[in-house]
């Protein structure tokens, strides 16, 4: 995986996890557990799109 690659997930990925936190702080906890989700997603996906089987 390149670096810029690397780059988008974590940005997309504390994003998620950011708006998650405030989304829990203000009481809307449905939308931050569905944030708090797409962030573990995210972190754990590989962008690259080549297959391994």
């Amino acid at each position: 995986m390149n670096k810029s690659n690397n780059l988008y997930r974590d940005v997309l990925t504390g994003l998620f996890f950011t708006t998650g936190v405030f989304g829990f702080m203000s009481g809307e906890f449905i939308i931050s557990t569905m944030l708090f989700g797409a962030a573990t997603i995210s972190s754990n996906l590989d962008f690259t799109g080549s297959f391994r089987a």
